[in-house]
């Protein structure tokens, strides 16, 4: 059986759980490619990439959000259109994606079936929970950014059937745990100067700041702001007191798995992450509005606090390939609805 492996580049989280999918699907009988699509991505994956492709990436801004304007800029509409006609996808038995467009509207084109293996799938289940503040646009994005014909998700809880608790890759589950003086933070979506400039008002911290914007290691009052760098980023996190992030998926879930105390802030504009804020918030974990000055009391009181959660997530990522290997409709044509 040939499948193929599509894979979302814009952020780390699709990437890093394709560090422990790509082994279980490689030790299958099968024969696997990968592709990867998306420019924002500051972690690699470690095996070889047959389709490496620039997709429809969503910038990070500066201020708390998406940056519209550049998105719109890098959306070339022509060249998306050659990539989706450019994948050969009629010569792989099954297609299995991560939330990535370009694999997924050419099955779509082509009537094939599409196989979304993503936390994103999972929030097409009615069961999930959800923001109070209804976002029509967003949930048109989820639907019909990478469309699927069956979907596996991964989310905090297992909510529904289909519906996994999250893979926790195993560099993850090999660090040792400790508990220093810092807190790790991690908010691609904030320059560095806002960082710097709410943070260092909360005295008696010690800041880990890992910076999406900045490519020189540097210290300032009572931070360190640093590049991305997946070792880096592991060690600090394993070692922390806390761990301040977006309400992205993999970063929430690694921390709770860890036993770290966590305090989450959404992006603005971005429906995914409104609810895994509102997931997180009904488990327990301090979830704040924006990185404002006016919120610092909200972030002091965190890390006065004794928050941990103590959730373990137990490896079965190969149980899920397995199902997905053995539910997949492989040489058929798919009904598109």
């Amino acid at each position: 059986m040939k499948v193929l492996y599509a894979i979302q580049g814009t952020g780390n989280g699709h990437l890093c759980r394709a560090r422990d999918i790509v082994p279980i699907l490689q030790s299958k009988n099968i024969e696997l490619d990968i592709l990867v699509s998306g420019t924002q991505a500051d972690i690699g994956l470690p095996h070889p990439i047959k389709y490496q492709l620039s997709g429809w990436s969503f910038i990070f801004g500066k201020k708390g959000g998406v940056d519209m304007w550049r998105t719109y800029l890098r959306t070339n509409a022509s060249r998306l259109q050659k990539e989706v006609k450019s994948i050969p996808i009629s010569k792989y038995d099954l297609v299995i994606n991560d939330f990535e467009p370009v694999s997924a509207w050419a099955c779509r084109l082509q009537q094939k079936p599409c196989i979304a293996l993503s936390h994103q799938a999972a929030l097409l289940s009615p069961l999930v929970p959800r923001p109070k503040k209804k976002d029509a646009v967003g949930r048109l994005i989820l639907n019909k950014y990478a469309p699927s014909t069956s979907q596996f998700g991964f989310h905090f809880k297992q909510y529904d059937d289909n519906i996994y608790t999250p893979i926790i890759r195993q560099e993850i589950r090999d660090t040792t745990r400790t508990e220093g003086n810092h807190y790790t933070v991690y908010l691609p979506s904030y320059s560095d100067e806002k960082i710097m400039d709410v943070l260092s008002q909360i005295k008696n911290v010690y800041w880990d700041v890992f910076s999406k914007h900045n490519r020189t290691k540097f210290f300032w009052r009572n931070m360190t702001m640093q590049p991305i760098n997946n070792t880096s980023f592991i060690r600090s996190m394993a070692s922390s007191k806390g761990i301040l992030c977006g309400a992205g998926f993999e970063t929430p879930a690694e921390a709770l798995h860890m036993g770290k105390k966590l305090l989450v802030i959404p992006m603005k504009g971005q429906y995914e992450q409104h609810c895994n804020a509102a997931a997180l918030e009904e488990m327990g974990v301090t979830v704040v509005k924006s990185l404002k000055k006016k919120h610092i009391d909200k972030i002091k009181a965190w890390v006065e606090s004794d928050g941990r959660l103590g959730i373990y997530y137990p490896d079965i990522t190969e149980n899920i390939i397995d199902r997905v290997l053995e539910e997949a409709p492989v040489n058929t044509t798919s009904e598109i609805l």
